[in-house]
Formats: structure tokens, C-alpha cells, sequence
């Protein structure tokens, strides 16, 4: 079980969705549960107690009172080894600070073997303020550090180059994975399935809308924060039925400590690489435009193309839970994941999009069932429907093209008939 405290300078409304974030990420972690909570101003985060006396007194006394109490979270971004060990010491419970909270979250929702190893790189950080911790109460027990056995190294630059070591060898795996993975990227682009990366934060609805955009039964929304840590991809079909895949990305969080979102980059590397970007907001939370403004700022900082951010579809979920809902944003596409609602309206729109960017059409062509027409559109393009008129011995093909293709079927078959451009 796990007590919660968050203690904040600024307004008291600021102080009350942050507070409720915490509890979220609290409940998201398996027999973790929240005992307790409280807001508190803070100092400096970087003074040795992150409290005043008073607020530091208050604390103790409230913790002693609270039997069942683990531990205590400190919702500030990162406390030093030495306020973790002073406050764990006053009051005899393990503290946590939204990094390592965060980052336990991550460990255990990551599947993949990057996602493990981008953990492994995020507890670096961590693992050498323990060391300095470490070091300085054996220098104080033994007065004075020593030397690892006629090497001429301190304890302490052992252990800092292990860690350096480690660090190295885990940033290797990272990037031979990510070689890989354009690899994969390649070969996907070969088989020309336009690809749909949908974003959001945490909880805005993703999953749902990719189980509702899918029919993919096997993927279970959870209501939990960071349910989907690694990127996982879904096939799914639009209304003329060209086959796209959408993928699902790791949801944002407010404040996400930042070693922590250098960490996971290569996790949003991918979007760069995709056709459009579906950018699913939860618009009954009460920070719905801070978000918005956070996502595209995070965006613009994975140096992402500029057509994809223009060519954005943004979509407002859960408006069903919105009394007479009106668009703030013009453009933007209302749904209801959970309930379905606007979602034929969304496939469309994804749909006029996915043609612009990816430079293809869809056409009705007629042509002669004895010529090579038929053989050449199966290979060059993708073939959608064919309706046969026996009675002349020609069909109607109706075919997604790209732009280039459909250059040089004009050119092979100058006579072919195209019914609908």
C-alpha cells in the first residue's frame, strides 16, 4: 500500500489535477493504493528537506498516524539521494518522486526488448546518485576512501565506469534495434500500407479508438495509464477499403520527468516516419488546450516533417460525456470511441488525407478482359472491385492508384477508358 502526497506553490485548482495525475499513476501500478493525500507548498526542490519546518512537521505527524503506510510519493519531478534518505529516516518509509514512479510504471509495462533497454538507460541517472550515496556513508564509516586492491582505483571510479560501461553497451543495443527497425520501416514501405500514428495523452482514449477503427478484438483498452508502452501496430481498413496500419504510441503525461522523454524518443521516432497523424484529445479533461499545446510542442521537437503536422486530423473524444458538445476547433472530428459515435465521419476524413500525402486515387477504369490491363493493375496498384459485363467481355475495375502508376497505365494503355477520375 502507498501513501501520496503532492505538494505544489501554484493555485490550489493547478495543485487539485495534478494531485488527481498522481493518484492515477498510483493506481496504475498492481497492490499499489493510495492511503492518503495531501497538498503542500514546496521549497526549492533542490534544498536538502523540500518542506518549511511546519509543512515538514505536519507531514511526519500524519504518516506516524497511518499504520498501514509503505511509502510516501513526493509529486515533484526529482528529489537528491540525500532529501530521500533524510526524509526516509525521519519517517521510517520508503520515498518515491515522480521519476522513480514513473519509470517503475514503465518497467513494468515494457514488452519489447527496446522498451527494456530504455529503461535500463533511464535508471542510469538513478543508479549514480545511489552510488554517491553509497560512497560518501562508507567514507564516513571508514574515514576517508579507499583503494580497490593495488589498482590505484577508488571504489567510487570503479563503480562509475561499470556504469559507463553498462551505459555504452545498452546505447549500442539501442541503435543496432533501431537499424532494424528502419529496416522493417523499408520493407513496410515496399508493401506501400499507409501508415497511422495515433497520439494523445495518456487515457485521452487511443486504444479504443484503434479497437473501434479495427475491430481488433485482442487489444484491450485499459483505463491505466501508459497501458501501451512500446508502439504496437493494427491493421484496419477505410471506407474504399485500402488496408492502412495505425499505430498506437505511448501516451504523454503532464510533467513527464525530463531524462525521461529523452529515454523514450526512439519510442515517438517512429511517427516521423508515418503518413498521418491522428491526434486523439480527451475533451472533457479540464487541461484539454494545455495538452493540445504540449503535444505539439513535443512534435515539433522530434524535428517531425511539416506536412505531417499540417496535415494533422485532430479528433475530440468522449463528447458524449459533454452536455450539448460544440467544436471549439473547426476542423477537428467529434467521437465517441467508446459508444462509436463519428467514427464513419473519421475514417473518411483519414481517408481524403491518407490520398493527398500519399499521392494516390481511387478510379474506375474500364478494360478489356482478353488485354493485359487487368494482370497490370493487380501488380502496379490495388484493386478495390471488378464487375464483369460478360455480354462484351470487359469489366470495371475500380483500382487505388498512385500518381505514378497511373502515369504509365495512360502511357501502356492509351485506349483504356476512366470512368471516374
Amino acid at each position: 500500500s502507498c501513501m501520496y502526497g503532492s505538494y505544489w506553490k501554484s493555485e490550489q485548482s493547478y495543485a487539485e489535477l495534478q494531485i488527481a495525475e498522481a493518484i492515477a499513476l498510483v493506481n496504475t501500478l498492481q497492490n499499489w493504493t493510495v492511503l492518503d493525500k495531501i497538498i503542500i507548498p514546496t521549497k526549492n526542490p533542490d534544498k536538502k528537506l523540500v518542506f518549511g519546518k511546519g509543512n515538514f512537521q505536519v507531514l511526519t505527524e500524519k504518516i506516524k498516524k497511518l499504520p498501514r503506510v509503505t511509502a510516501v510519493f513526493l509529486n515533484v519531478e526529482r528529489i537528491s539521494s540525500l532529501t530521500k534518505k533524510e526524509l526516509e529516516d525521519a519517517w521510517g518509509v520508503k520515498v518515491f518522486d515522480r521519476y522513480t514512479v514513473v519509470l517503475h510504471i514503465f518497467r513494468c509495462n515494457a514488452r519489447t526488448k527496446e522498451a527494456k533497454l530504455q529503461i535500463a538507460l533511464a535508471e542510469i541517472p538513478l543508479l549514480r546518485s545511489n552510488l554517491k550515496n553509497e560512497v560518501s556513508q562508507l567514507d564516513q564509516q571508514r574515514g576517508g576512501s579507499r583503494y580497490i586492491m593495488g589498482s590505484g582505483e577508488t571504489f567510487m571510479e570503479t563503480q562509475n565506469r561499470i556504469l559507463k560501461e553498462k551505459e555504452l553497451k545498452i546505447r549500442n543495443a539501442l541503435e543496432k534495434l533501431r537499424r532494424k527497425r528502419s529496416l522493417l520501416r523499408n520493407q513496410r514501405r515496399k508493401r506501400e500500407f499507409p501508415i497511422i500514428s495515433v497520439m494523445g495523452y495518456t487515457n485521452c482514449g487511443k486504444t479504443t479508438l484503434i479497437k473501434a477503427l479495427t475491430g481488433e478484438a485482442g487489444l484491450q483498452p485499459r483505463d491505466q495509464l501508459f497501458a501501451t508502452l512500446d508502439i504496437t501496430a493494427h491493421a484496419g481498413y477505410l471506407p474504399s477499403h485500402m488496408a492502412v496500419i495505425y499505430v498506437d504510441t505511448i501516451g504523454f503525461l503532464t510533467d513527464l520527468p525530463h531524462n525521461l522523454v529523452e529515454s523514450f524518443s526512439a519510442t515517438l521516432e517512429e511517427v516521423a516516419y508515418s503518413d498521418l497523424i491522428v491526434h486523439v484529445r480527451d475533451i472533457t479533461h479540464p487541461e484539454t488546450i494545455l495538452q493540445k499545446a504540449t503535444v505539439l510542442s513535443v512534435l515539433k521537437n522530434l524535428n517531425i516533417p511539416s506536412h505531417l503536422l499540417d496535415s494533422m486530423v485532430e479528433v475530440h473524444n468522449k463528447v458524449d460525456l459533454i452536455e450539448r458538445y460544440k467544436p471549439t476547433e473547426e476542423n477537428a472530428v467529434a467521437i465517441s470511441a467508446l459508444h462509436g459515435h463519428g467514427l464513419e465521419e473519421l475514417k473518411e476524413e483519414i481517408e481524403k488525407k491518407i490520398l493527398t500525402v500519399t499521392g494516390k486515387k481511387i478510379l474506375t477504369v474500364n478494360i478489356h478482359l482478353e488485354g493485359a490491363q487487368l494482370s497490370w493493375l493487380y501488380k502496379e496498384a490495388t484493386v478495390q472491385e471488378v464487375e464483369v459485363m460478360p455480354e462484351d467481355g470487359t469489366a470495371r475495375v475500380k483500382v487505388i492508384i498512385s500518381n505514378s502508376a497511373f502515369g504509365k497505365y495512360k502511357n501502356l494503355f492509351p485506349n483504356s477508358k476512366i470512368l471516374m477520375p
